[in-house]
């Protein structure tokens, strides 16, 4: 009789802003105004920064160029990836603007398999956030922005180079990893790497939200919602 080979456990990676908690509420306007700041700075002859025009034109141009503004600057403008992280992550009160659904540990507790953290914020900055919400010692890791490097140089979110990557170093198959995330472009390129998709949309602003493509398998309003739609990645584990 043939042994029947128990199915490999789910390793579920997570995105933070947006997916686990609202960063649309005042997280994100605070690095907006932030990440402005920085870069007019920078554009600027020294004496006078950039006007607004040219900071958004810029933002908006390494932002399709990289999947995110931070790799432009740093490459095309010689800025250090930690001032840029620093300068866009610093708020008076980080703790009062957060804002996240009630009960998020026990449910995300009954999810099956390993929980990471996969997210292009830095590191800082998404452990006091995790620490806030009470998950921090409830993940089995945690994976921050500056970590993301192929050959030493920084690969973020989007790369599908550094997704291969992080599969090969830890031996997990591409179809047993779930990534949960607010952002298609990171659920596009994951889906080609062959992992599986959510998308979570409970905190993105109804006119910023994108209808879900081919690279979703589960629309969820929210990460509540996941204990019970998981029996799908299960059945098919």
């Amino acid at each position: 009789m043939k042994r029947r080979v128990p199915p490999s456990p789910l390793v579920w990676l997570f995105d933070l802003d947006n997916t686990l908690h609202n960063a649309s509420h005042a997280i994100f306007p605070a690095i907006n105004r932030n990440m402005n700041a920085y870069i007019a700075k920078v554009l600027g002859d020294g004496l006078h920064p950039a006007d607004e025009a040219t900071v958004n034109a810029v933002r908006q141009d390494y932002y399709q160029r990289y999947g995110i503004t931070m790799l432009g600057m740093v490459r095309h403008h010689g800025v250090k990836a930690e001032d840029f992280l620093q300068e866009a992550h610093t708020f008076e009160d980080l703790p009062q603007m957060i804002r996240a659904q009630r009960g998020l540990l026990r449910l995300l507790r009954q999810l099956p398999g390993k929980k990471i953290l996969l997210t292009n914020a830095p590191r800082d900055y998404s452990q006091r956030v995790m620490r806030h919400l009470g998950l921090h010692r409830h993940f089995d890791g945690h994976i921050s922005v500056e970590e993301m490097r192929v050959h030493g140089k920084l690969q973020p979110k989007p790369s599908r180079a550094y997704l291969r990557k992080l599969l090969a170093m830890h031996g997990w198959t591409p179809e047993n990893c779930i990534l949960v995330e607010d952002s298609l472009d990171n659920l596009r390129a994951a889906k080609t790497v062959g992992l599986r998709t959510v998308l979570v949309n409970a905190y993105t602003p109804a006119h910023l939200r994108q209808r879900p493509a081919a690279c979703v398998d589960i629309r969820a309003k929210s990460v509540a919602t996941l204990p019970r739609r998981s029996r799908q990645f299960l059945s098919s584990s």
